[in-house]
């Protein structure tokens, strides 16, 4: 079926922005519908291609899980998780795309029992690689179940055609039966299935254009006086089921996009975090506005009426472990429950780093570090934009979302936090192993090797860029994408190839000539795939499997590197993980 003008200009711009224009028209409205979908579950960049099936046999076009606010790709990401946080908040999401102008029973039925087979301990239907990889993914959760703390993992499935939703009886009952029996298995807190047509899709696409933005009643707040650089500040308590509306998306997730400008990532039950959760659970509760330092917002557009207020694009910068600990108890929580809060609109950047080196100053963390890696990270946004070449400008997502209403920005031009680390990770400090695995556990276990003041700032876009081109290469399949697994190790034989087995110090202007030259190298797409590709050979020599077990240990960096410099080669730094 062809598809109506408006959902046809929206999948081209999304094809666009993604650069899928190899794809035929069927295989990218199915990466539309992922996309859609995914990103109103999840609210952060991704990579939509890692979420979506090339098979049709077995009937789910698209998978994302979803643990403590992070999008796991890989099995290794739940077990950092449960080791990170102390507990496990998991989500399935499942979607089925079909270029139809109705809505079929008999699909939802075989989208069920797809389901049913993915999570059964006896699958009758043969594994593709794609359902293979996510299945290791959810085994691993239900194998880490008493880490269930708040609740047990939730199931959404999601059904699109390019037709007109209607409400069909039939189709209904089936999508009701499917709920049914996937609750019976005792395997979910909830299930639910969705159906959406064209109207649904552009409704879901149009909303993943905008940065985050709530609408709340704040009755209890007072303004504060003005301040230079601060368009407006108030100060007060807000009741704990409101505040829950600011950090919570529609479908019950917490936002994690919100905290990027925390200093932490949630430390899980550590003393503070219990007794947080303590006061929230005992008869203390109603003295929680007075025993919480709080939280503290910065909004880049804050707005009141009254008692209302409107805020968009706005970052929790302080009180990250109270945010998290509100949520898992949000089943508790009762009237009378109040937390401090400050909202302050701003969009001087230089005073956000200023409130966040302030309201962090009670923790053990030193002020040097609370400022170091925000100024950084604006430092290597500024160096990306600097970079004028179209077919060389990449751009550094600080703030989730800030480029997504900007139709000029390319997608996969986008590098967030969670590719940048990996990739300089790889490529500068040879701990490719360490990528495969749970970003902020990788933050934990390197943190004082990345973001460091002063590090020179063109290897971090030389890595940037080495991701990139890999990726464009997977995608137009000039590298065959069987080789993505061990993508990591990749870019650091790349590295060695361009560069030389001995990197610089990060702080010296040689390492500063050392990424140019590669850049250089990047830069030429003949060069470019002619160093990749003798990268992949390397990799391919070195590790028999490919397996995503397989590199994430310190062993398949090691082969890699002693098949590419002889046989005393080890790797650097690092251990297994």
């Amino acid at each position: 079926m062809s598809l109506d003008k408006i959902t046809r200009s929206l999948l081209d711009q999304f094809v666009q922005r993604e650069q899928l224009e190899g794809l035929k028209e069927d295989d990218a409205f199915e990466r539309f519908v992922n996309y859609c979908v995914i990103s109103n579950e999840y609210s952060d960049t991704f990579d939509v291609e890692e979420v979506s099936s090339s098979d049709t046999e077995y009937g789910i076009d698209g998978i994302a899980v979803i643990v403590n606010g992070t999008l796991i790709t890989d099995v290794s990401e739940v077990a950092g998780a449960a080791e990170q946080n102390k507990y496990l908040d998991a989500t399935f999401v499942f979607a089925q795309a079909k270029r139809s102008d109705g809505f079929s029973a008999s699909a939802v039925t075989s989208m069920g029992h797809a389901i049913q087979e993915f999570f059964s301990d006896s699958p009758t239907v043969p594994d593709t690689d794609f359902i293979r990889r996510y299945r290791e993914i959810a085994d691993e959760i239900y194998s880490n179940s008493p880490r269930f703390k708040n609740r047990r993992p939730i199931c959404r499935i999601f059904y699109a055609t390019t037709g007109r939703w209607t409400e069909d009886p039939v189709v209904s009952a089936a999508m009701r039966d499917v709920e049914r029996r996937l609750r019976e298995s005792d395997q979910f807190e909830t299930v639910e299935f969705v159906a959406l047509g064209a109207k649904e899709l552009q409704s879901l696409y149009y909303r993943t254009q905008n940065p985050v933005a709530v609408e709340f009643t704040f009755p209890r707040k007072q303004p504060l006086p003005s301040i230079a650089g601060v368009e407006s500040a108030y100060i007060g308590v807000l009741a704990a089921a409101d505040f829950l509306k600011l950090i919570v998306d529609e479908a019950g997730q917490l936002q994690r996009s919100l905290f990027v400008d925390n200093v932490r990532d949630y430390q899980g039950d550590n003393p503070v975090n219990q007794k947080i959760g303590e006061t929230l659970s005992s008869g203390e509760r109603e003295r929680f506005a007075i025993l919480n330092n709080g939280v503290a917002i910065v909004a880049r557009e804050l707005r009141t009426s009254g008692e209302k207020v409107y805020m968009k694009d706005y970052q929790v910068v302080n009180g990250g472990q109270t945010s998290h600990v509100v949520f898992l108890h949000r089943a508790e929580l009762k009237e009378g429950v109040f937390i401090p809060i400050k909202l302050i609109g701003a969009t001087d950047e230089d005073l956000t780093t200023a409130v966040i080196t302030a309201t962090n100053s009670q923790t053990a963390i030193r002020t040097d570090e609370l400022n170091a890696r925000s100024e950084f990270e604006r430092s290597v946004e500024q160096y990306f934009n600097a970079v004028r070449g179209d077919s060389q400008r990449l751009f550094y997502e600080r703030r989730s979302k800030q480029y997504n209403d900007d139709a000029s920005v390319v997608g996969v031009r986008i590098i967030t936090r969670a590719i940048l680390v990996r990739s300089y990770a790889s490529m500068f400090l040879d701990e490719p192993h360490r990528a495969v695995g749970y970003v902020p556990q990788l933050l934990t276990q390197m943190g004082s090797q990345l973001f460091r003041d002063s590090d020179r700032l063109a290897p971090y876009y030389a890595s940037a860029f080495a991701y990139y081109k890999l990726e464009s290469l997977f995608r137009n399949r000039q590298v065959d994408s069987s080789y993505k697994p061990a993508r990591w190790h990749i870019l650091m034989v790349a590295r060695h190839l361009a560069v030389g087995r001995d990197v610089a110090p990060a702080n010296s202007k040689t390492v500063e000539k050392q990424a140019d030259g590669m850049t250089q190298v990047l830069w030429d797409d003949a060069k470019a795939l002619e160093l990749f590709k003798e990268a992949v050979s390397v990799v391919e020599r070195a590790l028999p499997s490919l397996a995503r077990d397989a590199m994430r240990s310190l062993q398949a960096t090691t082969d890699v590197l002693t098949e590419l410099h002889g046989t005393s080669a080890t790797a650097s730094q690092g251990e297994s993980q």
